[in-house]
């Protein structure tokens, strides 16, 4: 029997025992689980650029700093587009948001087949398929987080965060394999192919609040109505952003969540697979080991929404920073043209630390933020896809001027110790409440 409100609202939910609660599964953790395929589909495109470099640069003749930019602009609209998608999400609901996101997805990566020109690169590559993963961004899982759970946010944070590298570890070997059995086309269509896969899930499973099926949200003592659409969703994301950006603590989360970014998605991400092989090793191996970070990755970000549940969201941030800091320091040693146990010994522990930022980072902008959590975190994701943008963009042109990615992987192995330091003296008191803008 199934705990439902119905027009009885929030009388019928409290009347349900404990009994009842414990042989029933809450609607919350179905709605999770389509946000977690959902993900899933829009991160398969996001497995795709470091596949690419290599074979965009032999076919087209393309610079690799030509090919990175494009990704660079990719990766800073991820970033940027999120909190005005978490305000779309207020103003027309969650769903329809996100099936508009999965088919530009599509939309963009389908076109890449027919490009010719470096600018059509950027506009399929960075514009289209940039503005649609950016609704489907981290933010979309805070704003699913924020409704339907009161309990076990942090364990459904880290959850959904683990999406992205659930398709990283889907994807990565198929298209690897694609890319170099048959080409790179047939690997772009198989990214929009997925992405349209999602959209009847969406459309059907995916629902915007729990009063919209007459439940609390999971955890609730009380019934919550479903809010009003919030109009002007632009102005109210950069309303948003002037009320956030008069706080330190702003500043603190967006500069270390850039530094997440510059480490991860612009380094890593991007330039691992062309950087293992310019010392030898096969395209194929190495993105098998990017697909392996993706395993750990899974393993780490639960566990980190799991500690973020129960310790300090700025020491775990610290410890995380710190760690990968180091690293980064010593995969320069590491890259060879075989797979050998120091190696292996990296990949599983940069993939335990790889987004478990992502839970205690969202914890922090919820306690300090509110009801405005969710866009606030969209603006530091924001941060984190612009720090990514810059390094994926200059390794591409480190590795042209130099010949090897060395300066560019030690530059972040840096950049990470700053980011502990800075995780550390971030205020977990509430912000002051900071003047709005007129109406």
């Amino acid at each position: 029997m199934t705990q439902t409100t119905d027009a009885a609202g929030p009388d019928t939910a409290t009347t349900a025992g404990p009994a009842r609660r414990r042989r029933s599964l809450h609607r919350a953790w179905f709605v999770a689980a389509v946000t977690f395929v959902t993900i899933i589909g829009a991160a398969a495109f996001r497995s795709l650029p470091g596949l690419l470099i290599d074979p965009l640069h032999q076919d087209f003749g393309w610079s690799r700093g030509t090919i990175s930019a494009a990704v660079s602009v990719n990766l800073a609209l991820y970033g940027l587009t999120a909190p005005f998608a978490a305000a779309l999400m207020d103003r027309f609901g969650i769903r329809r948001v996100v099936a508009v996101a999965l088919t530009v997805i599509a939309l963009g990566s389908g076109l890449t087949v027919w490009m010719t020109a470096a600018w059509q690169l950027l506009l399929c590559w960075g514009l289209l398929v940039g503005l649609g993963s950016g609704s489907m961004a981290l933010a979309f899982a805070a704003t699913v987080t924020n409704r339907w759970f009161t309990e076990r946010r942090g364990l459904v944070t880290g959850i959904l965060t683990a999406a992205s590298a659930s398709g990283q570890l889907i994807f990565l070997p198929v298209l690897s394999w694609i890319v170099q059995t048959h080409d790179w086309r047939p690997a772009a269509v198989t990214v929009a192919l997925a992405a349209l896969a999602v959209v009847p899930f969406v459309w059907l499973l995916l629902r915007d609040h729990p009063a919209d099926v007459g439940l609390k949200p999971y955890g609730a003592k009380e019934f919550v109505p479903k809010p009003a659409p919030v109009p002007g969703a632009a102005r109210r994301a950069l309303r948003v952003l002037f009320q956030a950006s008069r706080t330190g603590t702003f500043w603190l989360l967006a500069g270390t969540f850039a530094i997440c970014g510059a480490s991860t998605n612009g380094l890593i991400q991007t330039h691992f697979v062309p950087a293992a092989h310019d010392h030898g090793m096969p395209i194929t191996a190495a993105a098998g080991l990017l697909a392996v970070i993706g395993v750990f990755d899974v393993v780490g970000t639960i566990a980190s929404g799991w500690f973020t549940d129960r310790f300090d969201a700025r020491r775990l941030l610290a410890v995380y920073y710190a760690l990968r800091g180091v690293s980064l320091l010593f995969l320069p040693m590491l890259l060879a043209p075989s797979v050998h146990p120091p190696m292996l010994f990296f990949i599983v522990f940069y993939g335990l630390d790889w987004v478990a930022t992502v839970p205690p980072t969202v914890a922090l902008c919820r306690e300090v933020y509110g009801e405005d959590s969710a866009i606030v975190f969209g603006w530091v994701l924001a941060s984190h896809q612009v720090g990514a943008a810059l390094v994926a963009f200059a390794g591409g042109v480190a590795r042209d001027a130099f010949g090897s990615y060395d300066m560019v992987w030690y530059a972040s192995g840096a950049l990470c110790a700053v980011a502990a330091l800075m995780a550390l003296v971030i205020r977990r008191r509430p912000a002051p409440a900071p003047v709005a803008l007129p109406a």
